[in-house]
């Protein structure tokens, strides 16, 4: 009887290490310990995210033309706003919250924008994509470059000097004008 009992006891031992074994070899208990499905009550702050831009055939294209070479010392003028007089980019509403984004007149724009100097005389084309602050009288309070391309070569600035204290059309909301942030790509191309 104590051989019957032995062997069922080794028998038993090694079917317990066998499933052990092939539990450990065939399946990956890291995976099993990996956390659950993400609450859905639980925001990141990625959530939190402003919406994208929209798709570059949406936003109106502007291009400064440089047919010529104009060397000059003295600065354009421009309207500038007084200092102190910006609102905080929490009182400006985002894009994708407008009725109708603020409109310019594009004409004057390109006539306003001046091809940099060192750009031009490289050969080089630009492209520059601002965020305006757009009050809700349609004055350009505040102009930030988002992106410039190639960076260095003076296309941020000469938008932005184009930009400052332009006067439009201010942003639409649920038909009243408000303030609004607004991004506006300006290319920059040699003829």
């Amino acid at each position: 009887m104590n051989d019957k009992i032995l062997r069922l006891a080794i028998i038993i031992t090694v079917t317990v290490l066998h499933a052990l074994i092939i539990l450990f070899l065939a399946f990956n208990y890291n995976a099993v310990l990996q956390d659950g499905p993400e609450n859905a009550r639980v925001m990141k702050l990625t959530d939190l995210a402003e919406e994208p831009p929209p798709p570059e055939e949406d936003l109106p294209q502007v291009e400064a033309i440089a047919e010529t070479m104009i060397e000059t010392d003295t600065t354009p003028l421009q309207n500038v706003v007084a200092p102190g007089t910006f609102l905080t980019a929490n009182e400006y509403l985002p894009m994708h919250r407008l009725s109708q984004p603020p409109r310019f007149d594009e004409n004057q724009i390109a006539a306003d924008l001046i091809y940099p100097p060192i750009a031009l005389r490289s050969g080089i084309e630009g492209r520059v994509i601002l965020e305006l602050f757009v009050d809700l009288y349609g004055v350009v309070q505040q102009v930030r470059v988002l992106q410039e391309t190639p960076d260095g070569r003076g296309f941020g600035e000469a938008a932005i000097r184009a930009f400052t204290g332009r006067k439009g059309s201010p942003a639409i909301a649920n038909g009243s004008a408000v303030s609004a942030r607004y991004r506006y790509p300006v290319t920059f191309r040699i003829r």
